[in-house]
């Protein structure tokens, strides 16, 4: 009788010891999951400002201001085109 009480108490112990481990285990990983949704969080955040960002920076009027200032553009008229005609691809009958 002794000997089956020994036995069924380190089996309580150890069955104790393993539930406080699993508990103790189920909220780091817990703690952990809440982390990274927070770091999504803030990651989503910060990919929508950056969006935003780049479709601002992609206006017609900043990518004119862009080809006027810093690669010397201008626009076209007819004064400064120059036509060229291409002799052969008028003389084919159509």
């Amino acid at each position: 009788m002794t000997k089956l009480n020994v036995l069924l108490l380190v089996a309580l112990l150890a069955s104790s010891l393993l539930a406080v481990n699993n508990a103790y285990e189920s909220r780091r990983v817990f703690s952990e999951l809440d982390r990274a949704r927070q770091v999504q969080a803030q990651l989503d955040a910060e990919f929508k400002r950056l969006d935003a960002e780049r479709q601002a920076q992609g206006t017609h009027l900043l990518v004119e201001k862009a080809a006027r200032e810093k690669l010397k553009m201008r626009t076209a008229s007819p004064a400064v085109t120059a036509y060229v005609f291409d002799a052969a691809a008028s003389t084919v009958p159509r």
